[in-house]
């Protein structure tokens, strides 16, 4: 495996997406976790420890499943990173609720890395807006420890950059 130097980390240059799982039977919300044990051991055991699961993928189903198999490896052999789910303009005001829930979910005390999900035009302000605290209760977080080394916390999906970085 081929790592880089991020930081003060080594992490691999393959990540492990969870967004993608197997399935059974096409249903997105029942993912096959016998089948993606494999996959998660595979990935360990050819040298990939960054591994990327979020609030929405399959149905809420990825954290929960990311969880349950990470749980069986040292917690210090690999990075985990999820994402605020902000893409749902509805979620603006919960993200004390749903960090706690994603942490209980990925059966983590912390997390490496933390971004915001599909950063857009319409959502960027309502990410920064302090009425919601996401950003103050973050690095509220990132204090205590619970989120441990995110250079950024902004992740974005359009093709054009909103000329804003969140940095810590």
């Amino acid at each position: 495996m081929i790592y880089k130097e991020f930081q003060d980390l080594k992490l691999s240059a393959l990540g492990f997406g969870t967004m993608r799982l197997p399935t059974i039977d096409g249903n997105d919300s029942k993912i096959d976790e016998k089948a993606a044990a494999e996959m998660f051991d595979y990935a360990i055991r050819n040298g990939v420890n960054y591994f990327d699961t979020a609030w929405g993928y399959h149905d809420g189903n990825s954290e929960i499943v990311t969880g349950k198999i990470l749980a069986g490896y040292p917690r210090d052999s690999f990075y985990l990173a999820s994402k605020f789910p902000g893409y749902d303009l509805s979620n603006m005001g919960k993200v004390r609720e749903i960090f706690e829930a994603q942490l209980n979910k990925c059966q983590v005390d912390h997390f490496d890395f933390y971004l915001f999900h599909n950063v857009y035009e319409k959502n960027i302000d309502p990410y920064l807006d302090e009425k919601n605290g996401i950003l103050e209760y973050l690095l509220e977080q990132k204090k205590a420890g619970r989120i441990r080394e995110p250079p950024q916390i902004v992740q974005t999906a359009q093709k054009e950059p909103l000329g804003r970085n969140i940095q810590f």
